[in-house]
């Protein structure tokens, strides 16, 4: 057993004889993996097969081996590699680990039957049903959608598979059971300049993918493990999948669709599971819950003692209720997503944030007793332009204005922290057809330079501000997210010579003809063929198109109503 589960609890041990051996991979550090909800429900998924022990790996942290935590296994013991990947910036450590646990790490040189050191690999995770391309090459089969949808199906497949054929038993599988995508069934074709001209899949395979889905939960997805190691130690639970609002940035708006928000006494249940002596609980989705919801959430855990964590707030969903909850939870800080640099931008993304909204929440959270506040905002955004960042910095100077003297009446230094990060085009968003970099840059150079320059400005505008953190990531280190964002199989040699150290990003993506220009910054045709268009999330692509179009003439879109909206074409 790793050092590491010694302060876990949840962990589930379970003799080998007479189980089928199943290797659960998340291609990072400990600390991530175990602060990961989705990797943590396919592991109790897993396990809540009798005939299955399933054990963990994670990305070493200081050159320890390369062992599964709960017996120190070799990964080439495990017939069955499991793969949960959240974020792009991970792919390159999922080829690594591959490579470093002895086995072939591309799917064409597995064969025969599942086993030891010729394992079938799954992979899933949101990453990977938005798009599934660039890990395709790894993969025999890859889960698109929500766990909880497909494994129940799948698992009784694998379980018969001893002697199966492996090309018989994958056709099998992405034939009859929904979610499952069979990437060596399907063949894409390519123009001289990297673009997919047809998709084929192979006799008996469906065209397209279809997601899967759940569409209630009587107990909201929790925390099943739990470990003073973990990034976010506490008790974790949703309050719905998806999000209503339709932000055109964020392909979790997309790609989870149609919202689910669960009712009050399923995310009650959730939070029902806490562990005696944890003291904390962090809720995903506050975005989109409604305020009833949350008060009841709050009366809940003010009665039973628990504090509350958050990732972020919507500026303008802060009752009286959640206020009194997060003053007794003694939060040190809170953060506020704007996003976009100004009120236009706002709307070309469709936040649907007023700056009347950020200045009261800012109010409102320093009067609750939490002095330190964070502010998310993107750069590269479509049609930006100085105006808007100008508009932001004095948006800055007002945030820190209305906090300073609500600080200094309770005795309290206000601290303001500014989180600047690069766009990303995602896949499955109306802003799919953009460039990285903001606007249609000849290179990937040129791209860089613009942001480059857009963040220098932006520390200037706020240069000499007392108490105030400037943060931003570089441009040059997002860059290979957004190529890996929008990437095709073609990407596969790239994250392996990464992952494995051979090359850097720019050494590999030249040595294998690839450039960043081609999947990052290029802009795409209204009518182009993307190679995750594989997939089917329901979504018409007429309507991320005309979404695309109301942003660059700053129109909003409401949010979701899904019991008659039919706009996209997900509830149809």
């Amino acid at each position: 057993m790793h050092p590491l589960l010694a302060a876990e609890t949840g962990t589930v041990r379970k003799r080998w004889k007479g189980r089928q051996p199943a290797a659960l991979l998340y291609p990072n550090t400990y600390p991530l993996a175990v602060s990961n909800l989705g990797c943590q429900i396919v592991y109790r998924l897993l396990n809540s097969a009798d005939e299955i022990v399933c054990e963990r790996f994670v990305y070493p942290q200081n050159q320890e081996p390369f062992r599964s935590l709960e017996s120190d296994r070799p990964l080439s013991d495990f017939p069955f590699v499991f793969g949960s990947i959240s974020f792009e910036q991970d792919y390159p450590r999922l080829a690594a680990m591959l490579a470093a646990g002895g086995i072939p790490p591309y799917a064409a040189d597995r064969s025969g039957p599942p086993a030891p050191s010729s394992p079938l690999v799954i992979l899933g995770g949101v990453a990977v049903f938005m798009n599934p391309e660039p890990l395709a090459a790894f993969a025999d089969l890859m889960v698109i959608g929500e766990a909880e949808a497909v494994l129940p199906l799948l698992l009784p497949k694998l379980l018969a598979a001893a002697s199966r054929d492996r090309r018989a038993l994958l056709h099998e599988i992405g034939a009859t059971i929904p979610g499952c995508y069979v990437p060596g069934g399907y063949s894409f074709r390519y123009d001289d300049e990297g673009r997919v001209l047809e998709i084929s899949a192979a006799p008996g395979l469906p065209k397209r993918v279809r997601r899967a889905a759940v569409t209630t939960a009587d107990q909201a997805a929790h925390s099943e493990l739990l470990s003073p190691e973990a990034e976010l130690n506490m008790h974790m639970t949703e309050l719905g999948r998806g999000c209503s609002r339709g932000c055109r940035f964020c392909a979790a708006g997309f790609i989870y669709r149609p919202p689910r928000l669960w009712d009050a006494e399923a995310v009650l249940a959730g939070l029902a599971q806490r562990p005696a002596g944890v003291d904390r609980a962090g809720l995903l989705g506050m975005e989109m819950a409604d305020p009833a919801t949350l008060d009841r959430i709050a009366a809940f855990l003010s009665e039973t003692g628990c504090a509350l964590s958050f990732s972020s707030l919507r500026a303008d969903r802060i009752s009286p209720r959640l206020l009194e909850l997060l003053s007794h939870s003694k939060l040190k800080s809170a953060a506020i997503a704007p996003d976009g640099c100004s009120q236009r931008l706002r709307q070309v993304i469709n936040k649907g944030l007023a700056a009347e909204d950020i200045l009261a929440a800012a109010a409102a959270l320093t009067e609750a007793g939490i002095f330190t506040l964070k502010l998310y905002v993107m750069v590269g955004m479509p049609t930006e332009s100085r105006a808007d960042l100008d508009e932001f910095i004095h948006l800055v100077r007002q945030v820190r204005e209305t906090m300073l003297p609500i600080g200094r009446k309770k005795g309290r230094l206000c601290e303001l922290v500014l989180s600047v990060n690069s766009f990303v085009p995602k896949p499955w968003t109306p802003f799919q057809y953009l460039s990285f970099g903001g606007a249609d840059e000849g290179s990937d150079k040129a791209a860089l330079l613009r942001l480059n320059n857009v963040i220098k400005y932006l520390k200037s505008g706020v240069a000499g501000l007392d108490n105030l953190q400037f943060k931003a990531d570089r441009p040059e280190n997002v860059l290979p997210q957004a190529v890996f964002a929008r990437a095709d199989r073609r990407i596969a040699p790239v994250l392996l010579d990464i992952g494995t150290g051979k090359l850097s990003f720019k050494q590999a993506m030249k040595a294998h003809g690839l450039s960043a220009w081609q999947y990052a910054v290029r802009p795409r045709a209204a009518d182009e063929l993307f190679c995750w268009d594989v997939l089917d999330q329901g979504i018409r692509k007429d309507y991320l198109r005309r979404e695309l179009e109301k942003a660059l003439h700053a129109e909003a879109t409401p949010p979701c109503e899904t019991s008659r909206c039919r706009r996209c074409g997900v509830c149809e």
